[in-house]
């Protein structure tokens, strides 16, 4: 597993730049980050229960909380913060199209 050394908010909030121990480095926008986030109010607690998230196209990360050495707690402008956004989520999560 990768760590992440340094985690850079860009673009007035509406970017997120992870780098990685390795070199990688994850670029996220806001948008993506908040329509995918994995809370229980977007992910549901089951597949069936997916919500689709729409309209979050000028969201901005508003505060970044670290949980343990394993997460980040993202705070949205829109008032979401529940979703608990592990390290491998988010390199996983800027390799996705779309």
């Amino acid at each position: 597993m990768a760590w992440p050394t340094d985690i850079q908010v860009h673009d007035e909030g509406r970017r997120l730049d992870v780098i990685y121990d390795d070199g990688v480095t994850a670029t996220l926008s806001a948008e993506k980050l908040r329509v995918n986030s994995p809370s229980a109010e977007v992910q549901g607690h089951s597949p069936s229960q997916r919500v689709v998230v729409t309209g979050k196209g000028n969201v901005r990360v508003v505060d970044l909380k670290p949980i343990g050495n394993y997460a980040i707690q993202i705070v949205f402008d829109d008032g979401h913060n529940t979703g608990l956004f592990t390290w491998d989520y988010l390199r996983e999560l800027s390799q996705r199209h779309g």
